[in-house]
């Protein structure tokens, strides 16, 4: 069983940014690989970016390219996404989850993720 604690989140105005991070707790937390997905009122869950356990391959939605990075720190067992240029739109909930799946193409479904933590939110200001 892994435990996932995500922080950092917050009103931020439209331009700032912010980092998020997601604490990992558990057997072999580290060995997982990660990600973000983001949820606002009424629209789905979106993937927001992920990163293998060796921190070598990320990825991210062409939308969101740029703006936001995804990185790690196996010896906290910590992974962060660091958010700038915010914008509106980008007001959610947003989560962090483990995952066993080495496909990168995968871990941008949600379905394919273990563990879950219980979220940050994130509100940005026009």
């Amino acid at each position: 069983q892994v435990q996932l604690v995500e922080s950092g989140g917050g009103l931020v105005q439209a331009g700032g940014s912010l980092r998020l991070s997601c604490a990992a707790s558990g057997p072999s937390a580290s060995t997982y690989a990660m990600g973000w997905f983001r949820q606002s009122p009424g629209n789905e869950r979106e993937f927001v970016a992920s990163i293998n356990r060796a921190a070598t391959i990320v990825d991210y939605p062409d939308s969101l390219q740029g703006r936001f990075a995804i990185s790690r720190d196996n010896g906290k067992n910590t992974v962060y996404l660091q958010m700038t240029s915010l914008k509106p739109e980008d007001t959610a909930i947003y989560y962090c989850a483990a995952t066993t799946s080495t496909i990168p193409h995968a871990r941008r479904f949600g379905h394919n993720y273990n563990y879950w933590g219980q979220g940050t939110q994130v509100t940005v200001s026009a």
